[in-house]
């Protein structure tokens, strides 16, 4: 439940996702490696060409219905997450979310991946009701995966998103999202609508020119950077005294933008186009 700090504290809600989000790897990639599954990309691929599911619900579908990957059980999933290297300073981020200057955020992880992958990978990080992953119900008898639960990719994201806001609750302005990819699209469309703040934390080209900002960094407290101006509204000068007092340099801050642009003539060349890059 939100903190009550009194009646100027502003209660936030702040999800994220995982894969590539909050660590530097697929789920179904590190467990594929695991498990010596070849061609896990391909597999990936070809499910996005022929649009068979949801995007981002890919491992999902393979685990229930591809022959390989039939014989990955729980304790699997969990050894998996075991695997999955997290980028630095999760914890912190947590803690640091509590108060910011009046302003509070409640962290909760939102993914298409298994829920026991994040659930083993955050464990003693990111408390278990605090984790929407992909889940599965099993059969009893084999273990193995009998059907899919709830898939949290695309408009999924949306679903659980609103239930949260709801229960919590918490305002439609007071949402942020931090995702990486194409299945983050719809989310942050949503979010940005409702006047949310949306942060990209790649330089995926279909959810770049959605989120309101762009962190790029190993750390995952570098998302504090777009909220502590955007919502808490600090300048650098300030961010920079609070990160250090948690222990962390800002080393490099490049604030620069870069446009990528192709320009081809009106009237056909034989040149052909030319491209250009502005900073």
């Amino acid at each position: 439940m939100p903190r009550d700090n009194g009646p100027d504290f502003k209660q936030f809600l702040l999800i994220s996702d995982f894969d590539q989000t909050l660590s530097f790897n697929d789920s179904g990639l590190v467990l594929s490696e695991m498990l010596g599954i070849a061609a896990f990309q391909d597999k990936i691929r070809g499910l996005a060409n022929i649009h068979m599911v949801q995007q981002g619900g890919e491992l999902a579908y393979l685990l229930l219905h591809d022959p390989e990957f039939r014989r990955v059980r729980k304790h699997d999933l969990v050894a998996a997450g075991k695997r999955i290297r997290l980028k630095e300073n999760i914890r912190l981020l947590s803690r640091m979310l509590e108060d910011l200057d009046g302003h509070g955020f409640s962290f909760y992880v939102v993914s298409a991946a298994p829920e026991e992958v994040i659930q083993s990978a955050l464990e003693g990080v990111v408390p278990e009701d605090h984790i929407f992953g992909t889940r599965f119900r099993y059969d009893e008898a084999s273990g193995e995966i009998a059907s899919i639960v709830r898939v949290p990719a695309g408009y999924g994201k949306v679903v659980v998103l609103e239930e949260l806001r709801s229960r919590l609750p918490i305002g439609h302005d007071r949402v942020v999202y931090v995702g990486d990819g194409s299945s983050d699209v719809h989310v942050m469309l949503h979010v940005n609508r409702l006047d949310g703040l949306t942060i990209a934390a790649s330089e995926n080209k279909y959810i770049t020119q959605i989120a309101r900002r762009t962190i790029l960094s190993e750390d995952a407290s570098s998302v504090l950077i777009p909220i502590l101006e955007d919502i808490v509204g600090w300048n650098s000068n300030r961010i920079r005294a609070f990160f250090e007092s948690q222990g962390l340099l800002l080393q490099e801050w490049d604030k620069a933008r870069t446009d990528s642009i192709r320009i081809s003539n009106a009237v056909h060349s034989l040149s052909g186009p030319a491209s250009v890059k502005i900073q």
